[in-house]
């Protein structure tokens, strides 16, 4: 397998799709290439791997298959290898971690607007207006309710690591980076991921680029 994307600074839906093969067990080929530069447009223009996608990533090969968006990306991998891989057994807490995916890949776009993924930065003092809070709120009330009713058997949202985690993984990297009060129960979560052996290694990785993009340098406010 094959997976394109982006800046490991900033591309929080690549995060995502990297967690998910990370998280599928499978090798594959990890290919970064930096957005919104010269690079990014010249790849765009010599590359065929990002066609199917129109240009975006994250996008992942596998042979012939090719697959882009990360959550069609988490499903094709638990195709692969077997849905308990990536989603609770049970069907009332399925139910919730599906819907809870669902909900992150379709909403929050004030959240997303105003606190861009920075995993380098820390921004202080950001004043947020309240479609973004009521975004916050919603998801910590999602978080409090997945964490009391399906995570006893462990740290994560559902007890083990899996899709509704990776998938609120750059959630997390947001929250750190602008400095956003959480109660103790999703400040422990919070830390749980982030500590993860992958997040930990994407955070490294995150860290030693060299590229800056300046619209994501400068919240929205």
């Amino acid at each position: 397998m094959k997976l394109i994307i982006g800046n490991k600074n900033y591309s929080s839906w690549s995060l995502r799709a990297w967690l998910a093969a990370k998280q599928s067990g499978l090798p594959f080929e990890e290919i970064t290439v930096p957005l919104y530069g010269e690079e990014w447009d010249a790849f765009k223009r010599s590359s065929d791997d990002l066609a199917p996608s129109h240009g975006k990533v994250p996008i992942l090969w596998d042979g012939d298959a090719v697959v882009w968006d990360s959550l069609a990306i988490i499903e094709y991998l638990a195709d692969k290898v077997g849905r308990d891989r990536f989603w609770p057994k049970a069907d009332d807490a399925r139910a919730m971690a599906r819907s809870m995916v669902a909900e992150m890949h379709s909403s929050y776009l004030p959240l997303r607007r105003a606190c861009p993924m920075n995993i380098r930065a820390r921004v202080q003092g950001i004043q947020l207006d309240g479609e973004v809070r009521a975004d916050i709120v919603r998801i910590l009330t999602l978080w409090a309710e997945a964490r009391a009713r399906f995570g006893k058997g462990g740290p994560f949202l559902f007890g083990a690591f899996g899709a509704a985690d990776l998938i609120y993984a750059p959630i997390v990297s947001r929250f750190l980076t602008y400095g956003i009060g959480v109660p103790g129960f999703a400040q422990a979560y919070m830390e749980a991921v982030w500590e993860h052996e992958w997040m930990q290694a994407w955070i490294a990785a995150a860290a030693s680029e060299e590229w800056v993009i300046q619209q994501f340098e400068t919240p929205v406010t």
